[in-house]
Parts: C-alpha cells; sequence; structure tokens
C-alpha cells in the first residue's frame, strides 16, 4: 500500500513570517499537533506543540514571535508512491510521529503514525515506530 492511499490531502500550512500565537490557535482549532511551515508549497520548516512549549513558552520568548525562529527546521519529507511500511521504518528512525508528503509540486498531504495504526498492513510498523519515538523520559532529580 502506498502512502497516497492514507494521508491526509487536507493540510494546513503556515509561513516562516507567521507568529507563534496564530500557530497554536491553529492547532487548538483544528485539533493538531504540528503544522508545516511553507514556502511556494515547499516545506522548510514544522512547527510542533512541543516547539511551541519548550522553545517559546520555556524560552520566555514572545507568542508574537515569527516561526522561522522557533520552527523545526530539520525536517524529513516522504513522497506519495513511498510504501507505508518504508514510511513507517522512516517515522521511527527519524523520530516523528507526523510525516509530511511532497511531490515535485511541493506538499501534496501529510500521514500520521495514526492514519497507518488504522489500516491492517501497516499496523505492525505503526506499532514498532511509535515504540521507537515513545520512551518514557527519566524523571529529574
Amino acid at each position: 500500500m502506498d502512502v497516497r492511499d492514507i494521508m491526509s490531502r487536507n493540510v494546513v500550512t503556515l509561513s516562516k513570517s507567521d507568529t507563534v500565537e496564530k500557530a497554536a490557535r491553529l492547532m487548538k482549532e483544528h485539533d493538531i499537533g504540528s503544522i508545516p511551515v511553507c514556502e511556494n508549497k515547499q516545506v522548510i520548516g514544522v512547527i510542533t506543540d512541543r516547539d511551541i512549549a519548550i522553545r517559546t513558552v520555556a524560552g520566555s520568548r514572545d507568542t508574537a514571535a515569527p516561526l522561522v525562529e522557533v520552527m523545526s527546521n530539520s525536517i524529513v519529507t516522504g513522497t506519495p508512491e513511498m510504501d507505508v511500511n518504508d514510511a513507517a521504518r522512516l517515522m521511527s528512525d527519524r523520530q516523528v510521529r507526523r510525516l509530511p508528503i511532497c511531490s515535485n509540486e511541493g506538499l501534496v498531504g501529510i500521514v500520521a503514525l495514526g492514519d497507518m495504526a488504522i489500516e491492517s498492513q501497516a499496523q505492525d510498523e505503526a506499532e514498532e515506530a511509535l515504540t521507537n519515538i515513545s520512551q518514557p523520559a527519566q524523571p529529574h532529580r
């Protein structure tokens, strides 16, 4: 099964000049935890709820800061023709829960571990990816 068969095609995006506050509002409105940051339909970064918590709130930054200052720049993307199992392995290796899907035209969708878990073919890979991504944190002493 290809990623195109399970990816979400209606993807909320932001630009690097949008604010952290706008990103947080869109995340709340759409009940999502990450948003691709694009320039001319090309993914240049991702802003996650964790980026907002750690780099903005805990970093004492203003929520009016542009996303370019707090977004994750090292992104990993997949392609629509990518096999779902390969995408799950990539997500596990790179420790990401959501994978922007790009073609020559730019961003065309996004696939999440939850999308894979629904498909029986990719369930095992999604479980393994989630296990590898969701390692319990050790308490600080």
